[in-house]
């Protein structure tokens, strides 16, 4: 009982709440934006999901440095090794995620049946978007926000 209380004190903390709040929002971004432009303005639905996750990236980028992990980098020099590190780690999981929803969107996509396309699509793009979310939150605190100790 006394290690799952360490162990839930250890993963309840400010920076997982913050990264959580966050990885919300960027969530949103992701599949607002992804949704949108298929569902309106017919974007075939892979091209939109990159789309999306492109401009969650970007958002990702900018909250997480400043109110998640808290970045130390102040030279100029310094915020674009951050930067492509973090664009490194995002990319590797873009793959992830391009690749999850076309296996789940075009691939079993009949097992969706009694849903609508757009509907199939978004329940995909939501199960692919939280493992992404889990692997971005490792890739960002310990590849690209690791503090120099």
């Amino acid at each position: 009982m006394e290690k799952l209380k360490t162990l839930i004190k250890k993963v309840c903390n400010k920076e997982v709440f913050s990264y959580l709040i966050f990885g919300v929002l960027t969530t949103l971004v992701n599949i607002i934006i992804s949704y949108l432009l298929k569902a309106f303005c017919h974007i075939e639905g892979n091209i939109a999901s990159t789309i999306g996750i492109i401009c969650s990236i970007l958002f990702a980028y900018f909250t997480n440095r400043k109110w998640v992990f808290h970045s130390e980098a102040h030279t100029v020099k310094d915020k674009w090794i951050e930067f492509g590190k973090f664009i490194l780690g995002r990319a590797f999981t873009m793959i992830i995620e391009i690749v999850g929803v076309f296996l789940l969107n075009d691939v079993i996509h009949s097992f969706y049946g009694m849903f609508s396309d757009n509907m199939a699509y978004l329940i995909n793009k939501v199960l692919i978007t939280i493992i992404v979310i889990i692997l971005n939150f490792f890739i960002s605190k310990f590849f690209a926000f690791k503090k120099e100790n």
